[in-house]
């Protein structure tokens, strides 16, 4: 067994990687700039700065937004539709409803479509409703409608027929005449994807496939040959938006799958913490470049969706439940009609912000902190990085402080004021609009400026405690190595919860199991690595919604109505009498991987102060004002120590900052603990 395991997450702003060695249980750390241009450079210039021997790798496993951004910057590939001959404009009328942002806006206008008109193709032949045919599929209109497709110049087609999901003959051979006669067109099949019932959603998430599959197809390829000739030939792994990996080739094939497998990566790592930590209950806090990502861990376990919405198109896919706001260390802050808004904008990695001294004009929260005093201008990014500090104040001052009428100082400290408001209301939407008491959860912060804002978040809801991981800043990178290979199988199957259907309903997870090892197998993962677990989708007959119910070996119907009962009690504050609907088979089918184990570290040999470097004028939101905070180097911290604020803990990567009402307990492992000192 080779040394080293690599994973690398790309960021708005830096590419994170993370080496775990083997034979010593250590983990190391390197940053690189993004580059949104060209995406394969920056992760490249990671792997050169972590320094690993890619000959003695065995594992890469990569998480990456570059699909998600194609979909929200509208950069994805040009792309056409085929379909059933009479519903063509099927994705383009959708539900034929107003966002609810939007309810009451007269002057809302849908965005351009995706496809256009003149891209999209109906064909002969139909299904029924239990996939038995009606009328055979026209082969040649089919040959006819691509090969118009390809002289209009598009490089991806979405193939989406109604009822597929009961039977994918239709779809497999419309697309089997594609990839023969086009092999330049990428083709994504609706029933390769999903096999769930709702046509739109179904279609729009087969679109949004087939729009960034080109784009994603030639990163990976790129990526995978930069790996090659730096010497890799192990398991290249690519995260998924409902955590687990799955091997590059599979992710090529569907990359919709993708799209969220960055802060996937922070939330796997959640869950693996919440379980050594015994902290059944948590809240996470990713603060990256470009935005927070905000997620809830209960009974550790991380809150799982089937449903998403990307760009106002629905998705048919697992995928976490994350709260997302544009709120992090390069949104940039401007005064409008006298208010000071921060974010959504973000300077990204190009130019970044003021101080980066890139070219970045406008004030950015990293611009903020460094005049509130929380980063030295001088040992950003552990040295490799001089931030301009004059240049950052005099942005601030001209475009937030004067518009204001205040000092710079209180205008920084409104751009953290506004992005704490902005993160209380995104905790709260998933805590307490949903039930959940706050004070049952503890924080956990990571990215690159989550530990310097958290405590604030901390204060702001009474919370506990806050715990900021090891190596915060690629927390999100190191989840990653913990992440085994998952896929995940559904059919939709509405049927009562009873005897007579039970037999079609073990058939239809007989199915479901044979593609579950076909796929793992498919990716090397031998039988005793497989693990099969099954769930049904329930609702009460006249209901529209379901919950999703785990079936365990042995289970009885009565035991599973039971279980669904209990769920809706414990969700809506009530049970019915009424009868249980089946709505959907699911399966994930999970190849366990070796992890990296958590290690205890040796009890501190000397006083706290020995860990303490400096000390530095910065600003205290407990106090509202500026204050002397003692600097500690975090790699002199260890067990056992405790630190009363205000005080910077700086580990190069990342800041955290504890003010002058709050005190930080190093744990066995190495983690920050902060709480009330009134706790």
């Amino acid at each position: 067994m080779k040394r080293y395991r690599i994973s690398i997450d790309i960021g708005g702003t830096f590419v994170d990687a993370i080496q775990f060695d083997r034979e010593t249980g250590s983990v190391q750390l390197a940053k690189a700039p993004t580059t949104p241009k060209r995406p394969v450079e920056g992760v490249v210039e990671a792997i050169k700065r972590l320094g690993t021997p890619l000959e003695e790798t065995d594992v890469f496993v990569h998480g990456t937004t570059l699909g998600l951004n194609a979909i929200l910057e509208r950069r994805g590939v040009s792309t056409g539709i085929i379909t059933n001959e009479g519903f063509r404009d099927l994705f383009e009328i959708g539900r034929a409803d107003v966002p609810p942002a939007q309810m009451y806006d007269y002057a809302y206008q849908r965005p351009q479509a995706v496809v256009k008109r003149r891209h999209r193709f109906g064909v002969a032949g139909r299904l029924d409703a239990k996939g038995n045919e009606i009328t055979p599929l026209d082969e040649a209109a089919v040959r006819a409608a691509a090969q118009a497709l390809g002289e209009a110049g598009i490089e991806a087609l979405a193939i989406s027929f109604l009822h597929a999901y009961r039977n994918p003959e239709h779809e497999l051979r419309a697309a089997e005449i594609v990839r023969e006669a086009f092999p330049q067109i990428a083709v994504s099949a609706s029933s390769e994807i999903t096999r769930e019932y709702r046509e739109y959603e179904r279609t729009a998430t087969t679109v949004l496939d087939a729009y960034i599959r080109p784009i994603f197809e030639r990163y990976i390829g790129e990526l995978q040959q930069a790996l090659a000739d730096g010497g890799f030939t192990g398991r290249f792994l690519v995260m998924r938006s409902s955590g687990g990996a799955m091997t590059a080739e599979i992710a090529k094939r569907a990359p919709i799958f993708t799209v969220m497998s960055g802060p996937a990566g922070g939330i796997i790592g959640a869950t693996q913490l919440a379980r050594s930590l015994a902290r059944p209950r948590l809240l996470t806090l990713d603060y990256g470049g470009t935005s927070l990502d905000a997620s809830v861990i209960e009974d550790g376990q991380p809150l799982v969706m089937h449903e998403a919405t990307l760009e106002h198109f629905p998705v048919l896919m697992p995928i976490f439940d994350i709260r997302c706001i544009g709120t992090g260390g390069g949104s940039i802050a401007w005064v409008q009609e006298g208010l000071l808004q921060v974010g959504p904008r973000s300077a990204g990695a190009v130019p970044g912000p003021i101080a980066y001294g890139k070219g970045g004009t406008e004030p950015t929260t990293t611009d903020a902190a460094l005049v509130l005093g929380y980063l030295d201008a001088g040992a950003f990014l552990g040295g490799k990085l001089s931030l301009d500090a004059d240049a950052a104040l005099a942005g601030l001052k001209e475009r937030v402080a004067d518009p204001l009428g205040c000092d710079p100082t209180t205008a920084a400290a409104g751009i953290f004021d506004v992005l704490t408001a902005k993160t209380v209301g995104a905790v709260r939407e998933i805590t307490v609009e949903r039930g959940k008491d706050l004070h049952e959860f503890a924080l956990l912060a990571f990215g690159g400026a989550g530990p310097m804002i958290a405590p604030m978040i901390a204060r702001e809801i009474g919370a506990t405690e806050l715990i900021v991981p090891n190596v915060p800043a690629a927390f999100s990178a190191f989840g990653m190595m913990m992440s085994d290979i998952v896929s995940d199988f559904s059919q939709t199957q509405l049927s009562p919860l009873d005897a007579a259907s039970w037999p079609s309903v073990e058939a239809g997870f007989a199915d479901l199991d044979v593609r579950g090892r076909e796929r793992l197998a498919a990716q090397s993962v031998h039988a005793g690595s497989q693990l099969l677990e099954r769930f049904l989708e329930c609702r009460y007959f006249g209901q529209e919604h379901a919950i999703e119910v785990a079936i365990a070996a042995g289970d009885t119907i009565d035991a599973i109505a039971a279980r669904f009962n209990a769920l809706h009690e414990q969700r809506y504050g009530h049970s019915l009498s009424e009868p249980v609907q089946i709505v959907t088979l699911r399966l994930r089918a999970t190849g366990q991987l070796e992890k990296p184990t958590l290690r205890k570290l040796d009890a501190a040999s000397g006083p706290v102060d020995e860990a303490r470097v400096a000390t530095r004028d910065a600003f205290c939101f407990a106090r509202r004002a500026r204050a002397e905070f003692g600097v500690y180097a975090r790699h002199k911290l260890a067990p056992g120590h405790v630190i009363d604020g205000p005080a910077i803990i700086d580990e190069g990567t990342s800041t955290t900052v504890v003010h002058s009402d709050q005190r930080v307990t190093i744990d066995d492992y190495g983690h920050l603990i902060i709480r009330s000192q009134s706790a």
